[in-house]
């Protein structure tokens, strides 16, 4: 007997391309015209559906994307060559395999990059050898204080480079990443730059041009204090083109700019003023009933109504990605949703309750105080948007808006 399973949307993502658009181009200014914005779509774009995102952003000007690994790498590129952004040589968009190969795929992302025209992040040997005659560019990672991945400057980085040599992989770009992006007095930042610093120059004595130098992040862009032109500069000193990753502000977010100094402790307006989350996370009212006061609500009854109210369920939980840090007892206010009244207006209605695996209770008393049908079965309900955004959820979780905006999960 055939079975057909039919999944049943219990919530969807909508994504603004004008967003997306508005959010690089703001974040392209910041740069400045000495240095390009890669567009980091790793992680499915932080939830947001990387081909989607990719698509979108390259329309916007976008030419450098960064994928965490070959596969997510070869989605990417079917999307954008799907839409006519494929060109010959170095017009071609650029997909950077950020997170490098395991020593488990190594062979097998070797396949798919070249394949895929990626372009990999390397810092071992092996991950060379594995390149070696296949005539695919490379982009050196130094590790300045991270700790992860990365050649350090020095001896290690003079073998990397000599491995490179003798398999005849080009090194197309170098590249590091700071700890403390975010900082604006951070003395690991400035070490970080005197390592990346010794490393640039370490390639330039043995000759080697690389077209691209990059370091940094959103927080990179957005922090006065690593704007100014080091980054540009040091490019030039081996007659490269300077580039800067970007990520979460893409999406309409970015960590808060901390620290003394130039800038102080406040955000950078004009940057974080033209950013908008671009994601909206929604889902419908699946029941609407009345409680009494005294009546509880959800499990090990943690809220106890206060009073009559009308009370609204949503088939989304924990499952879904809506944290159960949101719930909301009768002492500690909770998360809360955006509910559109009879009359137009985004209202909003607190979870009241504990959050379930796939269901969770918010309160739609006040919202048009006109009875039940002031709230109906199916009214559409904002989750994650405007007027309850990933840092709401975050500040409330106690976590960042990154993993807030990575643990969306949906019926699409």
């Amino acid at each position: 007997m055939d079975i057909e399973a039919r999944a049943a949307v219990s919530s969807w993502i909508e994504i603004s391309e004008e967003r997306l658009a508005a959010n690089y181009l703001a974040l392209a200014e910041a740069a400045g015209v000495e240095t390009q914005v890669l567009a980091v779509v790793k992680a499915n774009a932080y939830g947001h559906g990387a081909e989607v995102c990719a698509v979108a952003l390259a329309r916007a000007g976008a030419r450098w994307f960064g994928v965490n690994c070959a596969s997510e790498g070869a989605r990417v590129r079917r999307a954008l060559d799907a839409a006519g952004f494929a060109r010959e040589g170095d017009a071609d968009a650029k997909v950077l395999v950020m997170c490098g190969a395991g020593s488990d795929r190594g062979p097998a992302d070797l396949a798919a990059i070249a394949e895929h025209r990626l372009t990999p992040v390397v810092w071992t040997k092996q991950q060379v050898e594995w390149l070696r005659g296949s005539g695919v560019a490379a982009h050196v990672e130094v590790d300045t204080g991270m700790a992860r991945q990365g050649v350090r400057a020095g001896a290690e980085l003079d073998g990397l480079l000599d491995a490179m040599a003798d398999a005849g992989v080009e090194m197309d770009g170098i590249l590091t990443h700071f700890a403390s992006a975010e900082m604006t007095v951070s003395e690991l930042t400035q070490r970080q730059q005197q390592r990346f610093e010794a490393a640039v120059a370490q390639v330039r004595e043995r000759g080697l041009r690389p077209k691209w130098v990059h370091a940094g992040s959103s927080s990179s862009v957005d922090n006065p204090a690593q704007r100014g032109g080091w980054l540009a500069g040091l490019a030039k000193t081996v007659g490269a083109r300077a580039m800067v990753r970007c990520g979460i502000a893409l999406y309409g977010y970015c960590l808060q700019i901390e620290g003394g100094g130039a800038g102080g402790p406040e955000m950078c307006a004009k940057v974080r003023a033209a950013l908008r989350p671009a994601m909206t996370w929604k889902t419908r009212v699946m029941d609407v009933r009345e409680v009494a006061a005294g009546d509880t609500v959800g499990y090990n009854a943690t809220f106890i109504a206060p009073g009559p109210m009308r009370l609204a369920l949503l088939p989304v939980g924990y499952a879904d990605g809506l944290r159960r840090e949101l719930s909301g007892t009768n002492a500690r206010p909770g998360g809360w949703v955006m509910v559109r009244g009879r009359d137009g207006s985004e209202q909003r209605a607190n979870i009241v309750g504990r959050i379930s695996m796939n269901l969770t209770v918010v309160d739609v008393t006040g919202v048009d105080a006109t009875g039940i049908q002031g709230v109906r079965v199916g009214d559409e309900v904002v989750l994650l948007g405007d007027g309850v955004t990933a840092d709401d959820h975050a500040g409330i979780a106690g976590t960042i808006a990154y993993e807030i905006l990575c643990g969306v999960k949906t019926s699409r």
